[in-house]
């Protein structure tokens, strides 16, 4: 039997003994205190004062430290107070105050058990404010021992056992904590202006919004397959034809497709439409969304993100895809469009790629799997690409060539972080574009459909309108300099 499983039973023993004494998980004890609150406000005062005050407290937590020293221990235990902070506080213990019996009982309490205190306060020799115990009762009996400071170093199982490495590790609490006071905040931004939140539904009969791979599951009562959505889009443009003006959805979805440092298959996406305005609002819109929710979070414009820091106070900058290619690989100014140039560039920067694929493929086609393989990787400042072609941007309207529409995407640190446009609302066009999408995935042997309702629906009128997907995830990765996906996210998918 190895180390661990001989501690589980030896704890086993001690909550059989408990049981027959009257123990039981119950759910009695008033808490009235909380560490952090405590310190922050009593930790000011000096030691004489603090034991003329003679105050009183109540809390529970859990024993992070324990040291038994005869007749005296120590004891220190961590909560969460109100204000969604962490909290950790010294309990003095002595035997002539809880009595001989408690205090053979508090011996084997162990690391991990969760116990409630009601004692006064006040500040040891070392000026440590603490608490003087007069009651203590277990609350809670941890049966498994928590894992040693190596556990800290093995980045995987903190995946794997979430609650452990939020047991173990505040800091990494701090993030997720961070991660929704930044979600609270994107809620705030967009009431003050003016936006009604939304609920779209996360089954689809038909995936659409995105081209992306969806996860299939199946509808036992009505016998047909139905997927997770990969974007909310089609139902909030949906809502727009019905009369909504400014809508956003903070919303989960799925995609069916690669792990990696940014990429989880279930992620977080803030989607938002309004009417009557154009892509070139959306970016000015997005921009200021962007500064608000920085300083908002860090009380200033500046972000160490890896080895870069910038002031997002700064105006961000805007390319389109060939002004960027000639700014980042100004020697490929003259090769643009020169296909045999563009084609050998993408083969040797992208092994996998099916040659004769890329072979059919339209010079406006190459320069934008030029612009992802060299490009994107060397933008760092916040950028707004423009001027996408029209074959990549099946949703959007087009420009009055044809070739392009009125389509942006925010890079950050070489991250996608948006993704917006101006929408097509022409009901014709849209299905054309939709059975061209068909055709194309027919020739890869791929199944596709699209959702005819909502061409009736754009058949009804849908006014002028613009929308942006935002990458929650991303921009959380961000604000917090990191560069793993995994550790922003609660429970993330594991291999």
């Amino acid at each position: 039997m190895n180390k661990k499983n001989i501690i589980i039973k030896k704890r086993r023993k001690k909550l059989k003994i408990l049981r027959l004494s009257g123990y039981s998980y119950k759910n009695n004890f008033c808490v009235k205190n909380k560490s952090y609150d405590i310190i922050k406000k009593y930790n000011i005062l000096n030691k004489i004062y603090l034991n003329l005050l003679n105050i009183k407290v109540s809390l529970s937590g859990r024993i992070i430290l324990k040291r038994i020293m005869g007749k005296i221990s120590f004891f220190n235990i961590r909560d969460f107070s109100k204000k969604n902070k962490i909290g950790i506080i010294q309990l003095y213990i002595n035997l002539n105050n809880i009595g001989n019996k408690k205090y053979i009982e508090i011996k084997n309490y162990d690391l991990g058990d969760i116990i409630g205190i009601i004692g006064i306060l006040f500040k040891t020799n070392t000026n440590e404010l603490s608490v003087n115990v007069n009651k203590i009762k277990l609350i809670t009996k941890s049966l498994r021992p928590l894992p040693n400071k190596i556990y800290n170093n093995l980045n995987y199982k903190k995946y794997y056992k979430r609650y452990l490495d939020f047991i173990m590790n505040s800091e990494n609490m701090n993030i997720f904590i961070k991660r929704i006071m930044i979600i609270n905040k994107i809620r705030s931004f967009f009431k003050k202006n003016n936006f009604l939140e939304v609920e779209t539904p996360i089954l689809h009969n038909i995936p659409g919004g995105a081209e992306a791979i969806p996860f299939i599951t199946y509808h036992n009562k009505f016998y047909k397959k139905m997927f997770l959505r990969i974007s909310p889009e089609l139902y909030l443009k949906k809502l727009i034809i019905g009369g909504f003006e400014r809508i956003y959805e903070i919303n989960k979805s799925f995609r069916n497709e690669g792990i990696s440092s940014t990429h989880n298959p279930e992620f977080t996406i803030l989607e938002f439409y309004i009417t009557y305005v154009n892509y070139k609002w959306i970016m000015k819109f997005v921009e200021k969304f962007i500064k608000n929710i920085i300083y908002k979070t860090n009380k200033n414009y500046i972000i160490n993100y890896k080895n870069f820091k910038i002031n997002f106070k700064k105006k961000f900058k805007k390319y389109s895809i060939l002004q960027a290619i000639i700014k980042y690989k100004p020697k490929y100014k003259n090769y643009l469009f020169n296909f045999n140039f563009l084609y050998n560039k993408i083969l040797k920067n992208k092994k996998k790629i099916n040659k004769i694929k890329l072979f059919k493929y339209t010079i406006l086609e190459l320069q934008y799997i030029l612009f992802e393989i060299k490009i994107i990787p060397k933008i760092i400042f916040p950028t707004f690409i423009i001027n996408y072609p029209s074959l990549n941007s099946p949703l959007s309207l087009r420009k009055k060539n044809k070739f392009f529409t009125e389509r942006f995407e925010l890079f950050i640190f070489n991250l996608e972080i948006a993704n917006g446009f101006t929408e097509l609302n022409d009901p014709e066009d849209q299905d054309i574009r939709f059975n061209k999408q068909i055709l194309e995935k027919n020739k890869k042997n791929i199944k596709y459909n699209y959702d005819y309702d909502y061409i009736k629906a754009l058949e009804y009128g849908m006014p002028p309108t613009s929308g942006c997907g935002i990458g929650i995830d991303r921009l959380v990765m961000i604000l917090n300099n990191i560069s793993n996906i995994k550790d922003i996210i609660l429970f993330p998918y594991i291999k």
